[in-house]
């Protein structure tokens, strides 16, 4: 029997996953061509240090680089997940993403009573709101751009979470699987939240492949995605990790009644529909659990914790809050919000 040859090259990602973009400035298109050729990227700490936090650069090399961690890229080398210099590199970015994070949120609340407490409450005044501009005013254009957008995360919906379940323990670890759970279709693959969303996008007249629209998607975006892979990655940011979550559940059911209404006052058709009206109860009980068992499971062992807990609800709020004005923006001027404007349905 001829042994092995462990000197040849792995195999490149399977053609499930993305194509991989074009880079947005020097620090994005360094990791563009560190994932082509396989050589280290070729970038500066000078580079990294004068980035904008939350520009198209940065954003981009930081979605280039988790991306690794979930379905890599077509035509790159699987190998380079682990790859030294590109971890150094991702390490520096996340270090400016996260000191931006943490400048932006200071004086926020500390507590979990104080962070969540304003968002049990549904608002008066909801002028501000993304869900009932689309559901008052939004046209069919603006749901597709929406939902482009929004597939970078819902097509891989609750993966990032899950790397949390393996830092918890006992009540919390009990009360986030059986979450997930949910999330992936108890068990009947057609119900996996991302294949309903896959369904939504295909009644939308959308490409519904995997990563599809990256290209198009702007920074705000892009760092709404970035922060779940952020906290994700990191075993120290558990508890930041489960504010998030946490956050997203506790939202997701008024957005979503707001959102299935959208759908159907545009007619975008029943699976458009169906995805947000899913949405509306499986987060309402989920939104329970999530707050007395995954956050009270988890402070009552690790009570240091809270403030990374009220952290993460507050970055997630900030983020959400800053996508919400560009596409808000974009829109009340009557232009497309992504980068290159979708073609017909």
């Amino acid at each position: 029997m001829t042994a092995p040859d462990h000197t040849a090259d792995p195999p490149p990602a399977p053609a499930a996953a993305p194509v991989l973009v074009e880079g947005r400035g020097p620090l994005s298109r360094a990791v563009v061509d560190a994932l082509r050729g396989g050589r280290p990227p070729a970038h500066s700490t000078a580079a990294v240090l004068r980035a904008d936090p939350w520009g198209e650069d940065l954003q981009l090399a930081l979605y280039l680089l988790y991306e690794l961690h979930y379905r890599g890229f077509r035509g790159v080398d699987e190998a380079l997940e682990w790859d030294p210099d590109l971890l150094r590199l991702r390490r520096a970015l996340e270090d400016r993403f996260g000191h931006a994070l943490r400048t932006a949120t200071a004086g926020s609340p500390e507590t979990v009573a104080e962070a969540f407490g304003p968002l049990l409450v549904e608002p008066v005044d909801l002028s501000g709101s993304l869900s009932h501009f689309l559901e008052t005013e939004g046209e069919l254009w603006q749901l597709r751009e929406y939902a482009a957008l929004r597939s970078l995360y819902h097509l891989k919906e609750a993966d990032p979470h899950a790397w949390v379940i393996p830092r918890l323990h006992g009540r919390a670890k009990a009360a986030m699987v059986a979450i997930e759970y949910d999330e992936f279709g108890g068990g009947h693959a057609e119900r996996i939240h991302a294949r309903l969303f896959a369904d939504l996008m295909g009644d939308l007249g959308l490409d519904t492949a995997y990563g599809h629209y990256l290209e198009q998607a702007p920074a705000p975006l892009l760092a709404t995605v970035n922060l779940m892979s952020f906290l994700g990655l990191h075993r120290a940011l558990r508890g930041a990790l489960v504010g998030h979550f946490a956050c997203v559940e506790v939202t997701s059911s008024p957005g979503s009644r707001r959102l299935a209404r959208a759908m159907r006052r545009c007619g975008a058709g029943p699976a458009a529909e169906h995805f947000y009206a899913e949405h509306v109860e499986a987060d309402a009980v989920h939104e329970q659990v999530v707050r007395h068992d995954v956050i009270g499971g988890l402070l009552a062992d690790e009570p240091d914790l809270e403030a990374d807990v009220a952290f993460g609800c507050a970055a997630t709020v900030l983020l959400e809050d800053r996508l919400a004005a560009h596409l808000r923006r974009g829109w009340s001027r009557g232009r497309s919000v992504l980068r290159t404007p979708l073609g017909r349905p």
